[in-house]
Parts: C-alpha cells; sequence; structure tokens
C-alpha cells in the first residue's frame, strides 16, 4: 500500500477496538520522504511524501480501515542521555552537542543524543555526567538559527542564550 500523507496520531485517535499494526522505523528514518518498510503483521508499506516538511513520530497513523489501523513505533536505540542541572548548563551542552552538527531530542526534561563514542568521552571531560541507555528518540530539537555569529559586530547565538540563562546564581 502507498502512503502519501499521516492521517493522525494514536494519542488522538478513535480506535474503537481495531487492531494496531506497527512498523518499525529508526530515529534516523522519520525525516525520510520516500521508503518501503514492512508493518509487524507483514503487510508492505511504501511512504511516498510529498510534503517536505514531513516527520514521522511515535504513533502517527499512516492508514485506517474499520478493522485495523497502521502507525509509526519509533525503534529504540543506543543513546546519550544529559540531565542538565540548570539552564546555563542545559545552553552550554546543547550548544557542545550543536557545533557538531549532532542531532539532538529533548524528552521528559532531559537531552538526548544518538550515541557515538567520541561524544560520550567529550561530554564526560566537560564534566555533563551523561548516560548510555536504550531509548526511543522522538522529539529532535529543531532550529532555524544560523549557530555561528559574530558576522558585522553581531553576538553568537550561544552567547545570547548565555546571556538569557546565566544568573549570579549559576555562575
Amino acid at each position: 500500500m502507498v502512503i502519501k500523507q499521516k492521517i493522525g496520531n494514536l494519542t488522538s485517535f478513535e480506535l474503537s477496538g481495531r487492531t494496531i499494526d506497527l512498523v518499525p522505523i529508526e530515529w534516523f528514518e522519520a525525516n525520510k520522504r520516500i521508503f518501503h518498510k514492512r508493518a509487524k503483521s507483514g503487510t508492505e508499506v511504501i511512504m511516498k511524501f510529498m510534503n517536505e516538511a514531513q516527520f514521522l513520530t511515535e504513533g502517527d497513523v499512516l492508514w485506517e480501515d474499520e478493522n485495523s489501523v497502521i502507525a509509526v513505533e519509533i525503534q529504540p536505540c543506543e543513546a546519550i542521555i544529559i540531565t542538565p542541572a540548570s539552564m546555563y548548563q542545559m545552553a552550554s551542552v546543547c550548544y557542545e552537542i550543536g557545533n557538531k552538527h549532532l542531532p539532538l531530542f529533548f524528552q521528559n526534561e532531559e537531552i538526548l543524543i544518538p550515541f557515538e563514542p567520541p561524544i560520550f568521552k567529550l561530554l564526560s571531560a566537560a564534566g555533563f555526567e551523561p548516560k548510555r541507555e536504550m531509548r526511543k528518540l522522538v522529539n529532535p530539537l529543531k532550529t532555524t538559527v544560523s549557530p555561528h555569529g559574530n558576522e558585522g559586530g553581531k553576538q553568537s547565538l550561544f552567547s545570547k542564550i548565555l546571556q538569557l540563562t546565566t544568573s549570579a546564581s549559576d555562575v
């Protein structure tokens, strides 16, 4: 079956006793526009999203009939988890990770990054106390600003964040 758009999410979808058939995808496949997958029942699902802004997340409903619903299931992966102690630490860790152009996820007051040993070591050395766990990466942080500044005397994004988040008690 060919899917051209998602039609809702299980969190707000009327199931009425229908069977839920899940299509497992990896976190990095969530923004792909065209791909082929098999639902757990074996049903072939071909996704051809025409909208460039389409982003799949846990529980997105792709198809329904009177008996069943086909929905997305993000697979857990190894992740680095950081629980910032302050807004200053949040800004610092986001800057460090963003400066490496890595995807960031924010869930339950934690920052998550797909696991990479060098990043884990870097964050440990910087004193952030990262943890390594299996997690579903489902809430990506989206940015629409340039990460670096100093063009014509402008402040960098990091400098602006530090000004907003630094108080006398954080320093």
